[in-house]
């Protein structure tokens, strides 16, 4: 099952895949969708902890990149592993996904092959790691996300975007923003400009008249 982390880089928003992208991950689609609709030109996304990729996880980015030229945006790959690289290859999509804004730089010098079993065991220790710090931070996202959801009224999808949108206007990472959001429930204070960029965000997922506008049996949040 694959998991995500997103964060905001200018107008583009950096988003980076643990686990394997197979016929389950288009469960991954419309949050996809939602992140590419907030950001100004687009998705880069970081591949390098994907331990496996099918035909299906291939659509799948497809599906966003064709998602994305209907809005006048990009869907690069900024890096991934090897199962990623051998599929875009093997597919010859490798090129819709690469970022033609950047210059082409010279090819590094040639250096002596390195052992192949260490670069295994580098891969892997590296892929441990990302794992391990998905399962760590996924957790306090689903919990923050739910907090936003029980206090507004939000749907998953709407307090999704709330996340994205008040992680992009403060520059903050996502799991960082869900660890003090958790944390103000239990009585920390969020700084002023996360307090005023979460409620802005609240207002613009709530439309007018509708019950979302206010936490559910009571007046608006406070999230100091």
């Amino acid at each position: 099952m694959a998991t995500m982390d997103v964060v905001p880089d200018g107008d583009r928003l950096t988003v980076t895949v643990w686990g394997e992208l197979d016929l389950g991950s288009r469960r991954l689609l419309p949050e996809l969708y939602d992140m590419l609709t907030l950001s100004g030109g687009g998705i880069d996304l970081c591949l390098d902890a994907v331990g496996f990729c099918d035909c299906s996880g291939l659509n799948t980015l497809l599906d966003l990149r064709s998602r994305a030229v209907d809005q006048g945006k990009t869907v690069t790959v900024r890096s991934c592993g090897v199962a990623v690289e051998r599929l875009l290859d093997l597919t010859g999509t490798r090129e819709l996904f690469a970022d033609t804004s950047r210059p082409e730089s010279a090819a590094p010098p040639a250096s002596p092959d390195p052992d192949p079993q260490d670069k295994i065991g580098q891969d892997l220790r590296a892929e441990v790691a990302q794992l391990r710090r998905a399962m760590q931070t996924r957790p306090t996202i689903d919990l923050a996300r739910g907090i936003l959801m029980a206090s507004f009224g939000l749907s998953p999808e709407a307090a999704w975007s709330v996340l994205v949108r008040t992680s992009q206007n403060t520059n903050t990472k996502l799991h960082d923003l869900a660890h003090d959001l958790v944390g103000s429930v239990h009585g920390s204070t969020l700084p002023e400009q996360v307090q005023r960029q979460l409620a802005a965000a609240v207002a613009g997922a709530s439309r007018p008249g509708d019950a979302a506008a206010h936490p559910v049996g009571g007046p608006a949040q406070d999230w100091g």
